[in-house]
């Protein structure tokens, strides 16, 4: 059972890895306003977004209060899920073999993992400092978010209440001090 799990997981991003990896770096990433470090740039700010457009659904789940609520939040996340498979389906056409024997000639075609490496040896850090920022400044956003939607405590400065009708001394069935 855990085998064709994993299998079914990993299947779309050798997949997309297979079909579109070459035509990706080759022709897309370059093509991208600003180049292909631009383009490894955006796929890094991508990251956090997509990560928590996947997980904020499932935070919203109570499986005690309404099955049917907590699947339809489940289904609410699935377009994050995609697009996460999608983001790291990008990240890792950018995988070369780790073994240097193993770099065949493909490794070093137009638009290859190893091609881009060269062509692009800094790449990676531009996704990498994108993804910092970009997880930075979502967790900034989501504290604000969350200071602004709890209630302030009531101020404990004023001056006490005077005395009301049915409390005429002030003492409210207090006995006074002694």
């Amino acid at each position: 059972m855990a085998l064709p799990g994993f299998v079914a997981l990993i299947m779309p991003i050798v997949l997309f890895d297979m079909y579109w990896g070459h035509e990706l770096w080759d022709g897309f990433a370059p093509a991208w306003p600003g180049g292909a470090y631009a383009f490894a740039g955006t796929v890094g700010a991508l990251v956090p977004v997509v990560f928590f457009a996947w997980v904020a659904p499932l935070t919203r789940m109570n499986w005690k209060r309404s099955k049917r609520r907590s699947l339809a939040w489940v289904a609410a996340s699935l377009p994050g899920l995609g697009a996460c498979y999608l983001a790291a389906g990008v990240i890792a056409t950018t995988a070369r073999p780790k073994r240097r024997r193993d770099w065949d000639a493909d490794c070093y075609s137009q638009g290859g993992p190893c091609w881009v490496h060269v062509h692009y040896p800094w790449f990676w850090a531009v996704g990498l400092v994108a993804t910092l920022v970009a997880a930075a400044l979502l967790i900034i956003l989501l504290v604000r978010l969350s200071r602004r939607a709890t209630p302030t405590p009531p101020s404990t400065s004023e001056p006490a209440a005077g005395p009301t009708p049915r409390s005429p001394t002030g003492i409210a069935g207090r006995r006074p001090p002694a």
